[in-house]
């Protein structure tokens, strides 16, 4: 199997809290993206998003599009509603090639939140379970019948955060909803990486790559510190600088077939991780951890131009 890197921005700006690297201009972002070596990335707040713009600017630095987050709110919406909110967003992937959106659904509140202890968070009932299913199936249908497939993110302080809510996600929709699988986010849930790719392998279609610091980790957890504290402190690091098993994760993916891409996502406080180190150091890890585990990893010195 061959497999291709990209790389999300928030190594260099961070959306949630534009202070962390807020200065820091799209130019930078993209001109480092190339320059580690990665061929695509993902979208951030200072991407423009028309197509007619954003495309040379990617083009200028021989990128491809590889995906970009929507808030999303299928819990509180009409599949109608979400899809028509959907349709920009949409109409961006298609028109520049990119094959998923990363959709966490943000329903009953996340951004708040992220300031406020892990444990403060939303749930689903058990009786709305088979409910939501239906719904984010249905909505993913859509998406694919309009060319861009749904990528769903399990992320902290959503309602579908641990593993258990991902198997349970999985259970209850249809084959359009894919599973964006999150290293760094069920570690930080308190779930297992390994035991959960195994689970879930055959419907995973994109995947964020990023590791955690296991002391880090564990204090977050036992003081119930919020999301981003976490993030300040340095809960999460590029993939092979942590303690996440990559070697066995990306067996897995290899030996099920993956075909989408390896996206390191690892934000981090830009002021104490410099990004174009990180970068670098994220991209030769996966390099070498996506070979040793079999792939063929599509690079511009091989030929596998963005």
């Amino acid at each position: 199997m061959s497999a291709r890197i990209g790389i999300n921005p928030i190594t260099w700006t961070n959306d949630d809290v534009p202070e962390l690297g807020g200065d820091t201009s799209l130019e930078t972002c993209l001109a480092e993206t190339r320059a580690a070596g990665y061929l695509g990335t993902e979208l951030g707040g200072k991407f423009p998003r028309d197509s007619a713009v954003l495309g040379p600017i990617l083009a200028g630095h021989d990128l491809k599009l590889v995906g970009g987050w929507w808030d999303g709110r299928i819990l509180d919406r009409s599949v109608e509603e979400e899809f028509e909110a959907l349709l920009p967003h949409l109409t961006l992937h298609r028109d520049l090639g990119a094959p998923r959106v990363v959709y966490a659904d943000t329903s009953r509140g996340r951004h708040g939140a992220i300031w406020e202890p892990i444990s403060n968070r939303p749930t689903l009932a058990d009786d709305e379970w088979a409910g939501y299913g239906r719904k984010v199936t249905a909505l993913a249908e859509k998406m694919d019948d309009f060319g861009v497939g749904m990528a769903f993110h399990h992320h902290m302080g959503t309602v579908v955060e641990s593993d258990a809510e991902v198997d349970r996600l999985m259970a209850v929709t249809g084959p359009a909803v894919g599973l964006l699988y999150d290293t760094g986010h069920s570690a930080f849930s308190g779930g297992d990486p390994v035991a959960l790719v195994k689970r879930h392998a055959a419907r995973i279609v994109h995947v964020h790559c990023k590791d955690t610091r296991p002391d880090v980790l564990a204090k977050a957890r036992r003081d119930d510190q919020s999301f981003m504290q976490a993030v300040l402190d340095g809960i999460f690091t590029v993939p092979g600088d942590g303690s996440v098993d990559y070697p066995a994760i990306l067996r897995h993916l290899h030996d099920a077939g993956y075909a989408g891409w390896l996206v390191v996502e690892a934000e981090q406080d830009p002021r104490k991780a410099h990004p174009l180190t990180y970068a670098s150091l994220g991209y030769r890890n996966l390099v070498a951890l996506a070979e040793g585990a079999g792939f063929v990893v599509e690079t511009r010195e091989s030929g596998g131009r963005a």
